[in-house]
């Protein structure tokens, strides 16, 4: 769930295209719950889990409406998010360690429910899931705007930087919108302890943004003027 800035500018796809993108969001968007809620339940030993399932629908309904969205609108942007394969050694390295981390912590709070080490009680459980989707919203927001927001660090022809709406407030509102995604799902799930492997993805992501800066400086035309204009990456007023 990483950018590139860059101004908006779409461009229509072939049906064969179309047909192509459709087929591979419909496998890749399907199995990744199910691979999330598997990789929750089976720890814990038991399907009778209602935690997993309110937070896949948090997930998963919001999801389907983001995707109807952008294949109607810029499916240009869908194309650019099924990449998966860093070009960078450094990004590769961060990729799999952010992997690890973040699996882990369903893995950690399918196992708290296991030996029932947490004891969230029902409003905070529902509170986190309603966190997790703000941030899901801030990161739709951002691929409305910035339509070259690839999962793989890279810069595409014809890109310049985005320096107006969020991109006015940090260089990286769409990593903000992904920690306040991501960090409350143990919450969500009733863990406390699977917050520790979560806790650590904003720590990878500072080594990610400092590594992506480095390669937009060198590869993005006005991306250096722009950190000078916008000063803070990730939280205003801290960094």
């Amino acid at each position: 769930l990483f950018r590139v800035n860059s101004v908006v500018q779409k461009s229509e796809m072939t049906k064969d295209e179309m047909k192509n993108l459709i087929r591979k969001i419909i496998v890749r968007f399907s199995l990744f719950p199910i691979f999330l809620g598997l990789l929750t339940l089976l720890p814990a030993g038991t399907f009778d889990y209602w935690q997993v399932y309110v937070y896949i629908a948090f997930f998963v309904v919001p999801l389907i409406f983001v995707l109807l969205y952008f294949i109607k609108n810029d499916p240009k942007l869908l194309e650019r998010r099924t990449k998966i394969k860093e070009k960078e050694t450094t990004q590769r390295i961060i990729q799999i360690t952010f992997s690890l981390l973040f699996f882990s912590a369903f893995i950690v709070s399918g196992l708290d429910r296991r030996f029932g080490w947490s004891d969230i009680p029902f409003s905070i459980i529902i509170f986190a899931d309603f966190v997790s989707l703000s941030g899901y919203l801030i990161v739709f927001f951002v691929f409305k705007q910035n339509s070259y927001a690839s999962r793989v660090v890279e810069v595409d022809d014809n890109q310049q930087v985005i320096s107006t709406g969020l991109y006015g407030i940090v260089r990286d509102p769409m990593y903000a919108g992904v920690i306040i995604m991501w960090v409350p799902i143990p919450v969500a799930l009733g863990s406390y302890w699977g917050l520790i492997p979560i806790a650590t993805i904003p720590f990878a992501l500072v080594f990610r943004i400092i590594n992506e800066e480095s390669v937009l400086i060198g590869k993005l035309p006005g991306y250096k003027e722009y950190c000078q204009k916008t000063k803070y990456r990730l939280i205003p007023f801290i960094w």
